[in-house]
């Protein structure tokens, strides 16, 4: 798989998590309008936004269904290390 391909997956469904989120959101402008830090990194606040594993874990499944399982596990770690929502209630 291309870095491309992986990189166009990986944003689509973080675009459908932050669009299925309490509150809903738009991941591009969340990347927009987020802060740099020191290390010149994008900061996402991410811990703002409220989706139930169940769901995300639904979202990953649907957007790799035609992806071997060694790529969408790839996937599935990237998102949830990365700047997706949290799964924790506040």
């Amino acid at each position: 798989m291309t870095d491309k391909k992986l990189e166009s997956i990986i944003h689509d469904i973080y675009v459908e998590l932050y669009l299925n989120s309490t509150p809903p959101a738009y991941f591009d402008e969340l990347v927009a309008n987020a802060k740099i830090n020191e290390m010149g990194q994008k900061e996402i606040p991410f811990m703002d936004y409220y989706l139930p594993i169940e769901d995300m874990e639904k979202i990953i499944t649907k957007k790799c269904k035609k992806i071997d399982k060694y790529w969408t596990n790839k996937i599935r770690n990237t998102i949830f290390m990365g700047c997706s929502p949290t799964n924790i209630k506040k």
